[in-house]
C-alpha cells in the first residue's frame, strides 16, 4: 500500500486506499512510541527517549489524516451523516474517541506544557494506554476475512501493556 502511494497507483478506490494507510501509519506510529521506553530500557540507551513525543506526535498527525479523509472523502463533509456514523457504527465510535483522547496529548507536548502541569502531565499521557487499546479494537473491528494482521497488533500491544504493568509492579515492591 505504502509503494502504491509512492508510485501514486492507488488502486481503484483512491480515497478507501488513503483512509486505509494513513490509519495503519497512525497505528504502527502508536506502536512505535509505545516500544519506545521498553526498548530503551532493554538497550539501555536512554537517548531513544528523546524521539518518543515526536513519535507521539506523528501519531496525532496520522490519526488526524485518516479522521480528515474519512470527513472528507468518504462523508464529503457531511456532518450529520458524521454524527449518524459515529452513534451507528462502534467501530467510528471507539475510533473517534481515540482521536479526541490524542487531542489533549498532543497539545501538551510542549517542553512549556510539561513544565506548567509538572506530575499531572504523566497522568494525563497515561492515556496513550486506552488510546492504544481502542486503537487496535478499532482496527481489528475493519478486518473482515484474514484475522492475521490484528492479532499481530493485540499481541505487540498486550506485550508492550504487560511489559510498563511488570515493570510498575516492580517498581512498587522496591519502594515497599
Amino acid at each position: 500500500m505504502i509503494i502504491g502511494i509512492i508510485t501514486e497507483d492507488l488502486g481503484p478506490d483512491p480515497h478507501n486506499t488513503l483512509l486505509h494507510t494513513t490509519g495503519l501509519w497512525a497505528l504502527n506510529s502508536l506502536m512505535t512510541t509505545l516500544a519506545i521506553t521498553p526498548v530503551s530500557n532493554w538497550l539501555k540507551w536512554p537517548l531513544l527517549i528523546t524521539v518518543r513525543r515526536m513519535t507521539g506526535l506523528l501519531v496525532f498527525f496520522y490519526a488526524t489524516a485518516h479522521f480528515w479523509i474519512f470527513i472528507q472523502f468518504i462523508l464529503d463533509f457531511d456532518w450529520t451523516v458524521l454524527f449518524t456514523e459515529i452513534i451507528k457504527r462502534p467501530y467510528i465510535t471507539i475510533g473517534f474517541i481515540s482521536w479526541l483522547m490524542l487531542i489533549p496529548l498532543a497539545m501538551t507536548s510542549t517542553k512549556a506544557m510539561i513544565r506548567r502541569l509538572g506530575k499531572s502531565w504523566k497522568k494525563l499521557h497515561k492515556l496513550v494506554y486506552p488510546i492504544g487499546i481502542l486503537s487496535v479494537w478499532h482496527f481489528t473491528w475493519q478486518v473482515k476475512l484474514d484475522l492475521t494482521e490484528p492479532v499481530i497488533y493485540i499481541v505487540i500491544l498486550v506485550v508492550l501493556l504487560g511489559w510498563r504493568d511488570f515493570n510498575d509492579k516492580r517498581k512498587l515492591k522496591r519502594t515497599s
